[in-house]
Parts: C-alpha cells; structure tokens; sequence
C-alpha cells in the first residue's frame, strides 16, 4: 500500500504547476512548503475497552475502580441512530453498526477509514461524566515511508487516461474515488473539468513540440487522411504526416483530429485539411496526400491540387489507398462463402471461451494429422478472421466436425457444414490464398513503398484475371471474380501516371523491370529524368557548379558573353552527370525483395548523392492511407473501439497525445517535461517502503 501526502496542485481554477528538479509539483502562486500529513493505516494508539475480569495484555494503565463503561463516547457524535433504533451509521461513508457494537470498534473505524476525524473542530457537549478509557500503545515502526505529493497519482490517472483513451468522465465514478481512499482518505481526484484542463494544455504544449520536429525535417513531406464517425455521429478526419530523415529512417507523426463540419462533403474536408497544413506551416512542402477512396477525399485533394499547382511550389499529387482497394476486393470474393463463414465463426467462439472444447479440438486435431493450433483462434470479422475460418474447415475440417457433433447440443445441429458448403468452403480457401500472402506481406512490411504494392497489385488482377478465364472455375466464382476486376482496374487506372512512376522506380526491388505493363512506357521515363535534372541536379547541389563566388554583373546589370558561355557548358556537364547517376541506377538489377529499402539507400547514397535526395522524397509516400494491419488483422478493432467510444470534447487531445506519446514526443505540461518513470520509482519506493513498515509492526504485535 502506498501512503500519500497531501497535494501541492490546488484552486479551483487549477494552479499552474511546474515540475521542479526533484520531480515534485509546486504551485506557481505558493513556492512556500506545504505541510504533510503523516498518515497510517495502522494508528499508533488503539482505544480497548477492559471489563471486571479481563487479563491484561501488553502495557495496561490499571484504574483505581474498574468499571461498566457506559455508552456515551465521544465517538458516538459521528455516528446517527437509524430510525429504526437498531443501528448506528457512519456519518462519513454510511456505514452500519449494530446499536450494542462497542465504542471501541466505532473508533478503530473511524481511525482505519477516516484518519484525522478528530481534527474537525467540531466541539463535543456533554454534561454528562466521561468514562476513563483504558489504552495500550502499541510500537510506532522506525522506517517512516516516503512522503509523495498526491497530484502525483492524478498525473499517473492522466496518462492511464491517454493510454486507454478513456474519456475524463471515467474519473468521475465515485466508487473509483472510493477505491484510492480505501488505501488513503486523503486522496482527492481531480473533478472531470481539471482533466479536460490539464488535457486541453498538455495537447497544445506536445503540439508545439511537434512543429519544432517539422520544422527540421529538410525532405518533402506526404500526408495520409483517415475517416471514422464516433457514436455522436461526428465526423473526424486524422492527418498524418511521413517523411524519411537523414539517417534514412521512416518517420511519422499525427498533426490533427479534426471535426469536419457537417454537411462533410469534399468542400469541408478540404478547408479541415488546410487548416491543418498552414497551422504546421507545411502547406509548400506537401508531396503527397493518401486518401481514403472516397469520393468526397477525392475531391478535397484535387482541389488542393489545384491551390499547390498554381503556387508552383513543386509537383504534388494524391494517391488511393491500395489497402482499402484490396479489402473491398477481397469482402468481393468472400460474399458467397459469408453465411458459412458465420457459421464456422460461431463454434470457433464457443471454442475460444471453452478450454474444455479447445483442448478436444486440439486432440483430435492431433490424432487425425491435422496441424497444431494455437487458441484463443483468430475470430474477428476483419480479413485476418475470416480467411482463419476458411483455414480450419480446409486444414482441420474432420476435428472440427467432431468437436461440432459432440457438443451438437449446445452449438446446435445447423452448426454442421454440408458438401455443398464444404466444397465452397475449399474452393473460395484456394483461390483467396494469394490474397492472404499478398495482405500479410504488406502488413509485415517494414515500409511498404509504393512500388512494391503497385506489384502485389498487378499479381492480385493477374490472380483474378485466371480465375474469371478459367474453365474449371464455377460459375459463381466467375461472377464474384468479375466484379473484383472492376475495381482492381479502377484502381490501377488511378496509379497509372509519372508520379506514381517515378516512386515505384526507386524503390531498388522494382526498378523499371518490376513495374506493370500498364504503368511502364518511355514516356514517363523521359519524364522521370527531365523531372530529376529540372528539380534535383542544380537545385540541391548549388556548390558542385563552380568553386566560385556569383559573377559580376557588367554596367547593364547583364552577364558577360563569357559567363554565358560558361554558365551553358556548366549546365550540360551538370546534366549529363546527373542523367549519369539514373543510367548507372537503372542498369543494375533490381535488389532481392526482401532487402530493406531504406538501408540499400543508406549503404548507396554516396553513390548516387543527387538521386538519393529524390529517393528520400518520394519513397516516403504512402501506398496506403491507414496501416494495414488496423484494416485486415483483429487490431483494428481495438482502434474503432477507441476511435467510436470517445466524446467530442476530448477526442481531440486524448488520440493526439496518445499518438505522439507512443511514437516518442514527451508528455508535457506547458513547458516542462512529466517524468513518468520517475513518478514510477516515487510510487515503487513508497510501496516498499510501507510494506516494510507493516511487517514490521506485524512482528512487534
């Protein structure tokens, strides 16, 4: 248990607080030392009651005339008679005693639960004579444990807070406040309003630290946009910021949960977005922006298209998310199989809560060869789920019939698949295979550029292409099969163009010779080079051209004939070595796919210092506009959970901070830093610390 003294953060409006060298809080009005309550569980002198006869234990003050004690104490002033006569209650908390309870046990509870109830004040009146009391003193422990200030444990219930993203109305629970007094009265959680305080600075404070990070970064930047609605029906969009740094690792921060305004049409997205951007002060270093396939993202992105291209700040163009593309194929192609999917997806629950159920499965499944598997299994409705139930009726169909008709009384006998159902089962299991190894790839992907999911893009339609052309496939496959091509040519109508060219063939795994057909032509070669030399030849490298100052100008404020000769010989040595180090790129082989990307660029920027700048750009936009593994694998559903469950008045700052914690930006209050692991080692040392007490004092009794 863990003792706390009394708090140094206090007033109604909340004081400003600042964490002080010795990671205490102190209040910027009263820099003075506070008092502090020492407080223990156990007190030091316990009143008993001796009656005519009793043994005397332990050191006993003897009275010259024992006696009956009568019922009046001063205890009784704060308890109240029920109506009833029966009983006494608290006043307190409300807690009953029978009428006969001794005034001994009245005063070990309000010395246990309410320490410092007799420093009220309150006088006592009573004409009557009291009795002597009869008190043993029992031994104090030496080890005194370690005063710790209590806004502590409220900026520990901050950061639970955040982590959960719970809302502040979760502190507001009085049985939550009842559990902290339990290990001590004197702790006072602050009310709902001071957390949305502290929330609403701590999210500014971090927000300015995050500018700071952006304000370094000397790449180009790309943009992802995310929507979800939350169980008020509003409407928020998340932007996310990536860039490579110079060490050549992958970076990401959120910049903002926005509201969009209803009617949340593209208009709306669009001046939600601008905002965002021109509040970074990154509106001009935009390369990209990742949508979600909406038609509404569509348009706020060609209109912010429209804004970065009349400022000719640099090229800019936005991209469809490749995940969603493929989860909306993907649902395509389990549409048939979805009823018995469901079917399957309600005995393997039944199993998961069943340990009993699990380890027959598992048995079976081990008598008839049918693979080991690990429970709790994978039941989730994502992609993830869904193929994992197509897997045991392919891999461990006979275990899980038998375990389905030997608790056919429980799970019912529809639970039993059919040949019909079965042989869908199968067919559908073989042909969304390479889909479940495309998606995993690209979960497990430490970046999963642009050009590597353009490829597993072409692979996919290829995949759906046979299956539609295919004499041997059913006919209802066939049609599932057709619609999935619609949107896969959709989609790759959308990648076809210079941009997306120009980021596939710097990724060394795809260069030119992995690129789709669709997407290669001389064309947006020539164009990759002209964009090269125009943007990253001169541009980034203005010193290489000449060891010398800038020519002086003649009378007219014209170059010389000379300078001009010169400047044009400059320009087509400088061209050509450029054009040199894109040759010399796009004539070695493309590296093996497993090779990290990042790190054969780290390794080969010195050989390439002019493209390696462009890599650093355009590797860093974004195939996919959320992670994959939220869209195919069961995490996602702990994301829409907290994204669904948080109120409008703290979504923002609660998903932004927790954003920006975990990925490394220090938890601050205005400017100071919160030490939470050295908040830890407080709350560890007192711990142990009163732990030593009491046993000490449990030895002494």
């Amino acid at each position: 248990m863990m003792n706390f003294g009394t708090g140094t953060v206090s007033g109604k409006g909340g004081n400003l607080m600042e964490w002080s060298v010795n990671n205490t809080f102190k209040s910027l009005k009263d820099m003075e030392p506070k008092s502090v309550m020492d407080m223990s569980i156990i007190p030091s002198i316990d009143p008993i009651d001796i009656g005519l006869g009793s043994s005397e234990k332990g050191s006993v003050v003897p009275t010259p005339k024992p006696r009956k004690k009568t019922m009046t104490s001063v205890y009784l002033k704060f308890f109240e008679t029920a109506p009833d006569g029966k009983s006494r209650r608290c006043k307190f908390c409300g807690q009953s005693y029978s009428i006969a309870t001794a005034t001994g046990n009245l005063g070990r509870h309000l010395s246990n639960r309410h320490a410092g109830y007799d420093k009220t004040g309150d006088g006592v009146t009573n004409p009557t004579p009291q009795p002597i009391t009869v008190v043993v003193k029992k031994p104090q422990s030496q080890a005194k444990p370690p005063q710790v200030d209590l806004d502590h444990l409220n900026w520990l219930l901050i950061k639970w807070l955040i982590l959960a993203a719970f809302p502040p109305s979760s502190l507001e629970e009085k049985w939550l406040a009842n559990s902290f007094k339990f290990l001590n009265p004197s702790v006072q959680v602050w009310p709902g309003d001071k957390f949305h305080a502290v929330l609403r600075e701590v999210f500014r404070s971090m927000r300015e630290d995050v500018r700071a990070i952006l304000e370094q970064v000397s790449s180009k930047l790309s943009i992802t946009l995310d929507f979800w609605s939350s169980y008020e029906q509003i409407f928020y969009m998340s932007v996310t910021c990536q860039w490579i740094d110079e060490n050549w690792s992958f970076q990401k921060v959120l910049l903002d949960i926005c509201h969009i305004p209803s009617p949340c049409g593209g208009s709306e997205i669009y001046q939600t977005l601008v905002k965002v951007l021109k509040l970074y002060d990154i509106d001009n270093r935009v390369l990209s922006c990742t949508h979600d396939n909406s038609p509404d993202s569509v348009h706020a992105c060609h209109t912010l298209k429209g804004d970065i291209d009349s400022q000719k700040v640099g090229p800019f163009c936005y991209v469809p998310c490749a995940a969603r593309t493929l989860n909306s194929i993907i649902n395509d192609g389990l549409r048939t199989t979805k009823p018995v999917i469901s079917k399957i997806r309600e005995v393997v629950l039944e199993m998961n809560a069943s340990a009993q159920m699990s380890d027959e499965f598992m048995e079976f499944a081990t008598a008839f060869q049918e693979g080991s598997w690990k429970f709790p299994l994978d039941a989730s409705a994502r992609w993830s789920g869904s193929y994992q139930m197509l897997d045991i009726v392919r891999k461990a169909g006979k275990s899980l019939e038998t375990v389905t008709r030997k608790y056919e009384e429980t799970l019912g006998s529809r639970m039993l698949l059919n040949p019909a159902e079965k042989n869908a089962v199968n067919i559908t299991h073989t042909f969304l295979e390479p889909f479940y190894k495309t998606t995993n790839n690209i979960c497990t992907n430490k970046v999963p550029t642009i050009g590597l999911v353009v490829f597993f893009m072409d692979h996919i339609s290829e995949t759906i292409a046979a299956c539609r052309d295919s004499r041997h496939s059913p006919d209802w496959l066939k049609a599932v099969a057709e619609e999935m091509a619609t949107k896969a040519r959709k989609y790759n109508d959308q990648v076809c163009n210079i941009f997306t060219y120009m980021t596939a063939i710097l990724d060394p795994r795809i260069k030119v010779e992995l690129i789709p057909e669709s997407l290669n032509s001389e064309n947006h070669l020539e164009e990759a080079r002209s964009h090269f030399i125009r943007n990253y030849s001169v541009n980034h490298f203005p010193s290489i051209t000449t060891g010398f100052g800038p020519p002086d100008l003649e009378d007219g404020g014209t170059v010389s004939f000379a300078e001009e000769i010169a400047r044009k010989k400059r320009r087509v040595s400088m061209s050509s070595s450029a054009t040199d180090e894109l040759t010399q790129y796009l004539s070695e082989p493309p590296a093996p796919i497993p090779t990290d990307v990042l790190e054969w660029w780290k390794v080969n920027s010195t050989r390439y210092p002019r493209l390696s700048v462009m890599a650093r750009d355009f590797l860093a936009v974004q195939a996919t506009s959320v992670a994959p593994e939220e869209l195919f694998c069961s995490k996602g559903d702990e994301v829409y959970k907290q994204r669904f469950a948080v109120p409008h008045n703290s979504a923002q700052a609660l998903l932004c901070i927790k954003s920006w914690t975990q990925g490394g930006v220090k938890l601050k209050y205005k400017s100071t830093e919160i030490d939470y692991e050295r908040l830890m080692e407080l709350a560890a040392s007192a711990a142990a610390d009163n732990n030593n007490a009491v046993g000490f004092e449990k030895k002494l009794k």
